[in-house]
């Protein structure tokens, strides 16, 4: 007996934080234009909640009015993460997907790919692979756990297909697909929001003490996540900040933060997208983490792993006045055409699944 095969439900692409939005925007175009793909539903989680910020993005990547939006807000990592769970799982009884799309590491990624795979969907990751091998950052644990429990993962590094075999997860669910994505500069770009440089008065004041030292040699522009705002209020530690030197911003949107790096003689962060970014810009990058779960970006782009190393970081701002510092290359497949090759893996992969059953 034939039995038809029913219409394939959507693909749900999940967005979380800043780095998912644009990695989800040039993946829903591939989809849309690809005739044989199942429509997508946009679920927003609100994990960043900063309404001026998230508009912006949305706006800047011409990205649509999320189909769903969690609005979970702020939390901490468990709260969050079971918020995410509890409000996504009505979504998914209601519209089950052909699939969940999830990118990256932050809490929303593994929350919404534990509650499909509880529930018989295959998840797909993107940016699968990447490791920083330092199990205290929790963005290490949602990529670790996420990797498990997906049935495709996509990588934007060579390097990556080797952690995951590793940790026994079989290549055959592994596709290297790349990633998504000058002149004399008179400025650096800063972009720091992470806990282990703003949450502590120690940590955000030595932080600030670098950036204020590295302004007396170049100056600093700098969009001021509120997170990083609210603790320096918190800490009253706005004198450390020279106003001669260090432009303080607005969190800014995509395409003027893409600006603004592009013509920075350097960037400063502990952002992985960044990080990447600047990779794909050719613009020399200080990492201020003590890891990266991108070493592609060390190894063969402009980045360089600095923590809060007061004088490696003197050091490499000299270098890169003065006309050296790490340029780099482009790594392999960093041609903006990985949403192209995820959507033509995906479809096929999808249509196959989807195929009549014989009894």
């Amino acid at each position: 007996m034939h039995e038809l095969a029913p219409t394939p439900g959507p693909i749900a692409c999940v967005v979380g934080a800043r780095p998912n939005y644009m990695k989800v925007a040039p993946l829903i175009r591939a989809l849309r234009a690809d005739a044989a793909a199942p429509r997508t539903m946009l679920v927003h989680t609100g994990q960043h909640y900063d309404v001026a910020m998230n508009d912006r993005l949305f706006a800047d990547l011409k990205l649509r009015t999320p189909d769903v939006n969690l609005d979970v807000g702020s939390g901490t990592h468990a709260q969050q993460t079971a918020e995410i769970m509890r409000r996504f799982e009505p979504v998914v009884d209601a519209s089950p997907p052909s699939c969940v799309v999830v990118v990256g590491d932050v809490n929303s990624t593994l929350a919404c790919s534990l509650v499909a795979v509880k529930k018989g969907i295959p998840v797909v990751h993107i940016e699968a692979g990447l490791r920083s091998f330092d199990r205290t950052m929790p963005e290490e644990i949602n990529r670790l756990l996420t990797d498990q429990i997906c049935d495709v993962l996509y990588t934007t590094e060579r390097s990556a297909a080797e952690n995951l075999r590793r940790e026994g997860i079989s290549l055959e669910r592994v596709h290297f697909v790349g990633a998504l994505l000058g002149e004399e500069r008179g400025f650096g770009l800063v972009t720091l929001h992470r806990p282990s440089n703003v949450d502590e008065q120690g940590s955000l004041a030595q932080a600030l003490a670098i950036l204020g030292e590295t302004s007396q040699e170049l100056p600093l522009v700098c969009p001021l996540h509120p997170r990083t705002r609210e603790r320096i209020e918190r800490f009253g530690l706005w004198r450390m900040v020279d106003a001669r030197r260090m432009v303080i911003l607005p969190p800014q949107g995509y395409l003027e933060t893409l600006g603004l790096m592009k013509d920075a003689t350097l960037v400063i962060t502990e952002s992985g997208g960044i990080q990447e970014e600047t990779t794909a810009l050719g613009v020399p990058c200080l990492t201020m983490r003590e890891n990266t779960e991108r070493p592609i970006t060390v190894e063969q782009g402009t980045n360089v792993v600095v923590g809060r190393d007061r004088m490696l970081i003197r050091r490499c701002v000299a270098e890169i006045l003065a006309g050296g510092g790490k340029r780099g290359r482009v790594p392999e497949l960093w041609d903006g055409r990985a949403s192209e090759r995820i959507a033509a893996h995906l479809v096929p992969w999808l249509a196959r699944r989807a195929e009549p059953v014989y009894a």
